[in-house]
């Protein structure tokens, strides 16, 4: 099956991506060659609804601060340049409680806060790396179990290319400790998960580097500064409040979900047992039975979920992909289709539901499609496969024009700016002038590190 191919029978790959010719590799394979980005609209939804009133207790306009997922097994928090905030998939597994990990999260919005990361000299570490490798969740199951499903690697927008990963002193430690008592504090939540979570890992201070968590490697750890922490969080009258029942829920479904889909079908039924009737080990065992390419066995489970939870768009969202993926399109459409109306300002939601309507081959569909994609860049306007995506509609359609715009702003996003220039420049010739679009390719041409042929062919065109 060619490259292009399984992209067409990936549903799975959201933000940010751009297919490689090389054929897949599983996920965790990949770890020398970047960083894994997991997108997935439930899960993010779940970390901001926790996360939010911390950045807004810290002072930061919560709507532009960004949670990133690194699929990643190791257990690792860290803090980018501007409001980025990257949590490892390992992260949230190894927490015991939503309050372990809200603690954490915390703790790096005091860092954020108190602009730590901008720091320079001996504690800065290199970048992570020029970019990420952007895989949705879909991908890196098919990556684990059925790799002709999957769409190969795809790399991410160079806008996280200037991702500084920086060890931090104990001063700043300390700070960051003490800022997120402070902000949970005054967003009515108990600093106790935290002081419970670096009590779990205290082990971690008598390994070398090499054998430590990365977290811990990069945030060091001390029986004074633990000490310091417990203090203070038993000072504040939410020192005593426990997690909401909806907040254990969702952090249930939210682990029983990355289980699902990272780990070995095999291990996911033994850790969610038949016996297991509770929403989350249904959802898991579900994802392990599409990975297994089980997919009568996986919609049927999906299916009494569904009843149970109607409303629930993203049951449809992961039977849209299941069907997807098992060659089944105009199935799959009618699921997303359900998803988009359940949750219609959710960009990746519209990106799969445009996929699987051009996947049908139906022209009639193809305006649909192009409709639900434009919506989602509206919305996301930095997802290269939305762009890519919009591409392939428009040349369906016969609008080289459009086509070649939307491959250009691909390239665009993708930091890819030779190709982003040359798409632009053909789509300035196709375009009628004077046009926002003619103008928008006018502008990637010189966003793009035009040559001068580039800026002599914009002033012989005007």
């Amino acid at each position: 099956m060619s490259a292009a191919k399984r992209l067409r029978a990936t549903i799975g790959v959201i933000a940010a991506a751009a297919l490689l010719a090389s054929p897949v590799a599983p996920a965790f394979a990949q770890q020398d060659q970047g960083i894994s980005l997991v997108r997935d609209t439930e899960i993010e939804e779940i970390l901001h609804t926790e996360a939010d009133p911390i950045f807004r207790a810290a002072g930061l306009e919560v709507a532009k601060v960004q949670i990133h997922l690194i699929g990643d097994k190791e257990l690792n928090a860290e803090t980018g340049a501007g409001l980025n905030l990257f949590l490892n998939t390992g992260l949230i597994l190894e927490a015991k409680t939503p309050n372990q990990l809200i603690g954490v999260i915390a703790h790096e919005t005091g860092h954020m806060a108190g602009g730590h990361v901008a720091r320079s000299g001996d504690m800065g570490r290199a970048a992570l790396g020029p970019m990420l490798i952007g895989l949705g969740l879909g991908v890196l199951a098919a990556a684990a179990g059925a790799p002709d499903a999957a769409a190969g690697l795809v790399y991410s927008s160079t806008y996280f290319a200037a991702i500084s990963a920086l060890g931090f002193s104990r001063v700043q430690e300390s700070a960051a400790d003490q800022a997120a008592v402070t902000y949970l504090e005054k967003a009515g939540v108990s600093g106790q998960g935290l002081v419970d979570f670096f009590n779990n890992f205290r082990y971690q201070e008598v390994f070398d580097d090499e054998k430590k968590f990365p977290f811990f490697r990069d945030h060091p750890l001390t029986d004074d500064r633990i000490e310091a922490l417990t203090v203070r969080v038993n000072q504040q009258p939410h020192a005593g409040a426990v997690d909401t029942p909806q907040a254990i829920a969702a952090f249930a479904i939210m682990q029983a979900k990355l289980r699902g889909f990272l780990d070995l079908p095999q291990q996911t039924l033994i850790d969610y047992p038949d016996t297991d009737m509770s929403f989350p080990a249904r959802y898991a065992r579900a994802i392990a039975y599409y990975k297994q390419t089980e997919t009568d066995k996986a919609v049927s489970a999906i299916d009494t979920l569904i009843a149970d939870q109607p409303r629930n768009p993203y049951l449809w969202e992961l039977k849209g992909q299941v069907l997807f993926e098992a060659g089944r399109p105009k199935d799959a459409v009618d699921a997303h289709r359900r998803s988009v109306e359940l949750k219609p300002d959710a960009p990746l939601l519209r990106i799969n539901l445009g996929q699987s309507l051009l996947a049908v081959n139906d022209p009639k569909l193809t305006d649909e499609a192009v409709s639900n994609i434009d919506r989602a860049l509206s919305l996301d306007p930095e997802d290269p496969l939305g762009w890519r995506l919009l591409s392939e509609a428009y040349d369906s359609k016969g609008e080289d024009g459009m086509a070649r715009l939307a491959a250009a702003e691909q390239n665009f996003h993708l930091g890819q700016m030779r190709d982003a220039a040359v798409f632009a420049l053909r789509a300035r010739k196709l375009l009628t002038k004077g046009t926002p679009q003619w103008r928008r390719a006018t502008d990637i041409v010189l966003s793009s590190k035009p040559t001068a042929d580039d800026l002599k062919e914009l002033a012989r065109e005007g």
